[in-house]
């Protein structure tokens, strides 16, 4: 037996043994432990964010047991068991990629590249049932991550620019729409083409090939990080934020900016 799968199973042990002896664990739900899922994944988003190797690590951990949780909890209920699990997704792969896995019905599938990688993948999801090209994501996907996907997927069936300067053009156009709509007042419109032109700078950031959602979650970052240097620094003075003017901040503000520049 490998190393990694006695750590497996020593770890199926181990989420066996507090399910049957722990009393928090006892009481878990799928639907108590769906929020805590949600914040493990935010976790590792930040430690992948902030290229955290150890943080990564210890997050992957955290999400594994959380599978194996729910796992459990199903085999409780006659829904399903880990080993199904670990099947299924091992045959979805298998199907998923006949480039590498040859078929009975088609033998092997010749690719080029990533993107016929990709345009295969979501072929094969449309005859597994899917009745869109965009079904495949998920809802509650917050609106930056749900417009790259959309955006993905949309590729995949060759609804895309050609270039990155036609991207910029349509940033341009949808910029020129906003402010009409900002100095005509109209409200809902303002909204409608404030949300247009996210959906393109997100668009061009995937021309670029920059992550838009990492993109912006390191300028938070770097925000609160500049953010409360300021309110140090204005301690130092003797002083409080909401006594001090705006240029006095901003001078504050571009010092720092200068500092972690240089």
């Amino acid at each position: 037996m490998s190393k990694v799968s006695e750590s497996f199973l020593r770890l199926v042990s181990i989420m066996d043994e507090l399910r049957e002896k722990c009393p928090w664990d006892q009481k878990q739900t799928v639907e108590s432990l769906r929020h805590m899922t949600i914040e493990e994944t935010y976790e590792l988003a930040d430690a992948i964010t902030d290229k955290d190797w150890k943080g990564i690590k210890e997050e992957l951990g955290d999400l594994l047991l959380h599978i194996l949780f729910y796992s459990r909890i199903a085999k409780e209920q006659d829904q399903f068991t880990l080993e199904e699990v670990i099947n299924g997704i091992a045959e979805k792969l298998i199907v998923r990629h006949p480039h590498i896995y040859p078929s009975a019905s088609s033998g092997l599938v010749q690719v080029s590249n990533e993107e016929d990688v990709k345009r295969n993948w979501e072929k094969l999801k449309l005859k597994e049932g899917k009745k869109s090209v965009l079904s495949g994501v998920p809802g509650s996907l917050p609106a930056t991550v749900k417009a790259i996907r959309l955006q993905e997927k949309a590729r995949q069936v060759g609804f895309e620019w050609e270039n990155k300067d036609q991207v910029w053009q349509k940033v341009e156009e949808e910029i020129m729409e906003l402010h009409s709509a900002v100095e005509k007042k109209e409200k809902d419109n303002v909204e409608d083409e404030f949300g247009d032109l996210i959906f393109s700078l997100i668009n061009y950031a995937r021309f670029l090939q920059i992550d838009a959602e990492n993109a912006l979650e390191r300028t938070n970052k770097k925000f609160i990080s500049r953010f409360t240097k300021m309110e140090a620094e204005a301690l130092k003075q003797s002083k409080k934020l909401d006594e001090m003017t705006l240029g006095e901040m901003d001078a504050i503000w571009n010092a720092i900016k200068q500092q972690q520049n240089t």
